[in-house]
């Protein structure tokens, strides 16, 4: 079944309490998982961070959620109890347990006031998302950067193919590739097709070579390409080689490049916007936010 929300949590979390013992949050992770039948690819799913298990987070959020509304109390670092005011809820067999529900408790609507009126200065009612808060930063992360991506490949397609050629190599170099910048231009020469050709240091120490060919294409490239690009590097008795295109590769292209001796590494379009994105090539930086947590051990004595 899909991972659950944090909303859906929230009741099979509560009725996991109802023995009054204390748990732990793992405990409590650990069997709602198996309550929900979650596979292992699931509960290993990872927030867009890749910090922390998405189910992991959800239940997180719906122990915070019920702790709000008091109807679970911390006792100790990581670990909870139900609430007398918990037990009642459940006498009362609800058929579930979401943020609304949770409105008829004025500590919570508290915690949502104070939470609504430092994000939201216009007062306007803030509608009950699926997602916890660190998915939605997340998903607005992706989406930010999925459309920076895409600009960035079409400022690279109307680019001169001189600006590509430097746009590669600066990436390669980045990437810990060629050496110096200098050392790498040098390698890599001049080309005559929006594109550029030539070899360029493994490392740094200039252990190994790379062949490269890099297509300012908008066609797909195929396997007829990927095989002249083979038997290019077998003429320079090279093992290695990286095909760049600003398009993208044929499934027959991948198989091949797969399936030859030669290691061939293909990188298409979106690959390289990415790549430009996380190694600052041709993007500029203007904000950062830090997602901090509480610091247990900080408030543990030693």
């Amino acid at each position: 079944m899909p991972t659950p929300d944090y909303q859906s949590i929230m009741l099979p979390l509560l009725k996991f309490s109802a023995d009054r013992q204390e748990h732990s949050s793992r405990e409590a992770v650990d069997a709602l998982a198996n309550q929900f039948n979650l596979t292992e690819m699931e509960r290993k799913e990872l927030l867009p961070s890749g910090q922390q298990a998405i189910f992991d987070n959800r239940v997180g959020w719906a122990t915070t959620y019920l702790k709000k509304a008091l109807l679970l109390e911390t006792t100790h670092r990581g670990y909870f109890k139900i609430t007398e005011r918990g037990l009642t809820v459940l006498k009362q067999s609800p058929s579930a347990i979401d943020a609304h529900f949770l409105n008829q408790f004025d500590e919570f609507k508290q915690f949502k006031f104070t939470k609504r009126e430092k994000v939201d200065q216009q007062q306007q009612p803030e509608p009950e998302e699926e997602k916890t808060p660190e998915e939605a930063l997340g998903g607005a992360y992706q989406n930010l950067r999925h459309t920076l991506a895409n600009d960035l490949l079409q400022q690279i397609k109307n680019s001169p193919p001189s600006l590509f050629e430097k746009i590669v190599v600066e990436l390669l170099v980045k990437m810990g590739y060629g050496g110096s910048r200098q050392d790498a231009g040098r390698a890599i020469g001049q080309s005559g097709d929006e594109g550029i050709d030539g070899i360029i240091k493994e490392d740094r120490l200039g252990l190994d070579i790379i062949y490269i060919q890099a297509k300012r294409w908008e066609n797909t490239v195929g396997r007829p390409e990927i095989q002249k690009f083979a038997g290019a590097l077998q003429g320079q008795r090279a093992k290695k080689g990286i095909f760049i295109t600003t398009s993208n590769f044929s499934k027959d292209a991948h198989d091949y490049a797969s399936r030859i001796d030669t290691k061939i590494v293909l990188i298409d379009g979106d690959q390289l916007a990415q790549f430009m994105i996380d190694h600052n090539v041709g993007v500029a930086t203007i904000s950062n936010y830090e997602v901090k947590r509480i610091d247990a051990d900080y408030f543990t004595e030693a």
